[in-house]
């Protein structure tokens, strides 16, 4: 009986775990991604791994992203600095995401802050897919990372 108990309970929190996972809101899949990049596990700019960019994109934009890292062949490719911050070199400070407005099925995350003194915003689109949010484009203030990488590969 207490074998039965503890496999149910381990069953239990199992479901639970997974449920949470694809319930995460747009704001934790974009915060989530951040986190990434610091334990040198981000998406981006690598070609072994790729249900990790499936995880926080898009077929659409995962499909460009994954193209542009297996052409580049570890060079620069469409991507030039670092798609999190639009930038080659960080110096981060008040560093925001801010809560997620979602509307039917779509949302965008506001990240804001400051990078050697000058204030930087960064919108994710998100979209709902198979009952997870997924980042479907990122916006920065003069270009759209899915038109970048669509432009790139039309070249």
């Amino acid at each position: 009986m207490r074998l039965l108990t503890l496999f149910l309970l381990f069953v239990s929190c199992g479901l639970t775990l997974h449920a949470a996972d694809k319930a995460a809101t747009p704001d934790a899949l974009v915060a989530e991604l951040y986190k990434s990049e610091k334990k040198k596990a981000s998406p981006f700019f690598q070609d072994n791994d790729r249900a990790l960019v499936d995880h926080y994109f898009t077929k659409e934009l995962g499909d460009l992203l994954w193209k542009d890292s297996i052409d580049s062949k570890g060079e620069v490719g469409a991507l030039d600095g670092d798609p999190l911050y639009d930038a080659q070199d960080m110096e981060i400070k008040n560093f925001v995401i801010h809560p997620a407005k979602t509307e039917e099925g779509k949302a965008t995350v506001l990240v804001t802050f400051v990078n050697f003194e000058e204030k930087k915003r960064i919108t994710f689109h998100c979209v709902q897919q198979g009952g997870a949010w997924k980042i479907s484009d990122i916006q920065y203030a003069d270009y759209a990372l899915l038109k970048l990488l669509k432009d790139s590969v039309a070249k």
